[in-house]
C-alpha cells in the first residue's frame, strides 16, 4: 500500500501556529510538527492531551525519598549508631530532622535524573538514536508540518494558502 507524506516548511512560528489551526479546522490530521524550539500554544492547537510525565516525576521523587529514609536508618541507626553532641541515636524518628536535608536533596536528585532518562527514551533522543526529522533545517530556523494523506492536491493547496515556503511530497510503501 502506498502512502503519501506531504511536508510544508514554514519560516515563522506564528505562521506555523495559524497553519496548524487552519488544518485542524479543515479536518486534516497532522502527523507531526518539527520545530527548532518549543512553540507556545502548539500542543493545544494540535489537540494533544496533557502528558503524564509529571506523574512519573512524583513517583521518581517518592522512590528517592523512600530510598534515602532506608539509607539513613541503616547507616546512622542500625549499622553504626553514634553519640553526636550527647544525643544518642535510638530511633530514626528522633533524628529525622537531622536527615531532612539529605532526604530532600536525594529526592530531587532521583526525580531529575530519572526524568531526564525517561524523557530521552520516550522521545527517542538517547545516544545512538537515528534522527527522525525529515528536514535538517528544522533544527536551525525552520518549522515543518508532516501530513499523511491520499488527497495530495488538497493538502498542497492548504499549505500554500497558509503561507508555507516549501511544499514537498514523498511516497512511501507500507508493507
Amino acid at each position: 500500500m502506498n502512502t503519501n507524506k506531504i511536508y510544508g516548511l514554514y519560516g515563522d512560528d506564528d505562521v506555523l501556529l495559524n497553519a496548524v489551526k487552519s488544518f485542524m479546522n479543515e479536518g486534516v490530521k497532522i502527523n507531526e510538527v518539527y520545530t527548532p524550539f518549543p512553540v507556545h500554544g502548539l500542543d493545544k492547537a494540535l489537540g494533544l492531551r496533557k502528558t503524564r510525565i509529571s506523574d512519573l516525576a512524583f513517583v521518581y521523587g517518592a522512590y528517592g525519598l523512600i530510598l534515602m529514609i532506608i539509607i539513613t536508618w541503616y547507616m546512622m541507626i542500625y549499622d553504626w549508631p553514634q553519640d553526636i553532641g550527647g544525643k544518642p541515636s535510638f530511633t530514626w524518628g528522633e533524628n529525622a530532622t537531622a536527615f531532612a536535608v539529605p532526604m530532600f536533596e536525594f529526592t530531587v536528585f532521583c526525580a531529575a535524573h530519572f526524568m531526564s532518562i525517561t524523557y530521552l527514551i520516550r522521545c527517542g533522543l538517547y545516544p545512538g538514536a537515528k534522527a527522525k526529522n525529515p528536514d535538517p533545517r528544522t533544527t536551525d530556523d525552520k518549522f515543518l508540518i508532516e501530513i499523511e494523506s491520499d488527497q495530495v492536491d488538497k493538502v498542497k493547496d492548504l499549505f500554500v494558502e497558509t503561507g508555507a515556503e516549501e511544499v514537498s511530497v514523498r511516497r512511501f510503501i507500507k508493507a
